[in-house]
Order: C-alpha cells, then sequence, then structure tokens
C-alpha cells in the first residue's frame, strides 16, 4: 500500500515512514525540503499518484493564531484536493486531546488557545470534505515535558495546575497513526494517551529532578497552560481510548541515557 506521510521528515513522521516501511508498505515522507509542499502545492500531486492513504502529521511553524491558521487552512484545503484529484480513499490527521476545550480557554492573540482554534479549523476542513477520514487525537508527548516546564517558569518556580496529565511517548503516538494508516476509515476522531495518568505538577518535578533541573514545581491552581484555563479533564482522553506501552519512568531512563551518551560523543 503507498501511503504519504505530509511531515514525514518530523519527530512523528519519521517515525510514521519508519514502521510502516517495516510493514512492508510504500511510506513516502513529504516535506517542503524533500520538494513536497503543501502550502505552494509544489510536487504534491506527484507524491499523492497512486496512494491509497495520505497521512498528515505536520505543524505551523508558529503558534500564534494568525500563522497557524493560515498554515493549517491553506495545507489542508490544498492537500485535500490533491487527495480528490489523485483518488485517495483515507485521509489520517494528528491532532491534540482537548483541542475544542483549549480553542475556548483563552485569548487567540495572546495564549496558545489560537493554535488550537486553528487545529480545530484544520479538523473542520477535513470533517466537511468528500474524503473518508480518521483524526487521531493524541494526548501531550513525553519530549515536549521541557518545553511545558518552561513555558510555566517564573524565575525559580515552575507554577502548574492541579490537574490530571497523561503524556504519552512519541513512539507511541507513532505507533498508533500507522496503525490507524492501515486500518479503515472511521470518519471521526481515535484518542491515543499514555498508560499512566499523573498530577501534573507531580509530573513535571519528577523530570526536572531526574535532569537535575533546579527549578521548583509549585501545584497553583490559578497557573495556566501556556495562557489557557484547563479542566481537570482537559488533558486527558476519554472513555475507550487506545493507551500506548512505554511508561513514563521507562522512557525517562533511556532518553537521559541517550542524552549522556550524545554529551560524550561531542
Amino acid at each position: 500500500m503507498k501511503i504519504v506521510i505530509i511531515g514525514g521528515t518530523g519527530l512523528i513522521g519519521s517515525k510514521v515512514v519508519a514502521r510502516l516501511t517495516e510493514q512492508g508498505h510504500e511510506a513516502i515522507p513529504a516535506s517542503p525540503r524533500l520538494g513536497i509542499n503543501t502550502i505552494t502545492g509544489e510536487g504534491l500531486a506527484a507524491a499523492l499518484e497512486g496512494a491509497s492513504v495520505v497521512v498528515d502529521v505536520s505543524n505551523s511553524p508558529s503558534f500564534d493564531y494568525a500563522p497557524a491558521l493560515e498554515f493549517f487552512g491553506k495545507s489542508t484545503t490544498n492537500l485535500l484536493a490533491a487527495e480528490q484529484a489523485a483518488g485517495v480513499g483515507h485521509h489520517v490527521a494528528l491532532s491534540v486531546v482537548g483541542t475544542k476545550e483549549l480553542s475556548e480557554s483563552g485569548d487567540l492573540t495572546t495564549t496558545i488557545a489560537g493554535y488550537f482554534w486553528a487545529k480545530a479549523a484544520q479538523e473542520g476542513l477535513i470533517k466537511a470534505s468528500s474524503i473518508p477520514y480518521t483524526i487521531v487525537h493524541a494526548t501531550q508527548f513525553f519530549e515536549f515535558l521541557k518545553s511545558i516546564a518552561d513555558s510555566a517558569t517564573d524565575g525559580e518556580n515552575v507554577r502548574l495546575p492541579c490537574v490530571r496529565f497523561q503524556p504519552m511517548a512519541a513512539d507511541d503516538v507513532a505507533k498508533a497513526v500507522g496503525r490507524v494508516a492501515v486500518g479503515a476509515p472511521v470518519n471521526g476522531v481515535v484518542e491515543v494517551a499514555g498508560p499512566e495518568q499523573f498530577h501534573f505538577d507531580m509530573l513535571i518535578r519528577r523530570f526536572l529532578d531526574a535532569s537535575n533541573d533546579p527549578r521548583v514545581v509549585l501545584s497553583d491552581p490559578s497557573a495556566r497552560y501556556f495562557g489557557t484555563v484547563v479542566g481537570d479533564g482537559t488533558l486527558v482522553p476519554g472513555d475507550g481510548a487506545t493507551l500506548g506501552e512505554i511508561r513514563f519512568d521507562d522512557w525517562l531512563r533511556e532518553s537521559l541515557a541517550a542524552a549522556a551518551a550524545n554529551a560524550v560523543a561531542v
């Protein structure tokens, strides 16, 4: 089966390409640096020729509202039109658990709510298309925990809301996306998440402690998530979500070992 992965050279995309290739599929990575650009349309028709499935794991280069809305709007519109012309039978898109709630939980221009509004608009375009689809809602990635801590840092303190959190490893995200890509379209949303739930502050504290980061993590009911207000259920999936296999402690041990090995090599 020919499967084209838009954003196929990024964190998730490269893993999806590798996994599908191992399974015997013709997995084609697509990105601007490979001459396939969903914004300009360059190389898109040729890349999609003969494809059965298109997987879109691309992301906006900016998390600001206006550029994110422009990116997802142009990219998705061009991609869906090219898929229609090529006779693609399944469009798979990666999105985020809690997208709707997050898009409505802050000012669009000054918080990350604007980015999630753009993601919601992208989902709307997909749902309105005639192409069968599956949207994968994933929880936050373990790989982004440092960025989350940095965004919540106030001096030497990291202030986080008192909510549940269920992140997952990028490898598990790629596995889930790959599984959806070779399956039948559901014409709806499927949720994927990590195998464990945590309190937000507890997990970030464990991560920073293991990284020998001296910042102090504080549980603050008024704290926000990238500027947005989050409820206790915003960052966790609903019932029926597919759970990954990689536990936080195992991921942390391997990632720290890899970082140490890279430091020695340098």
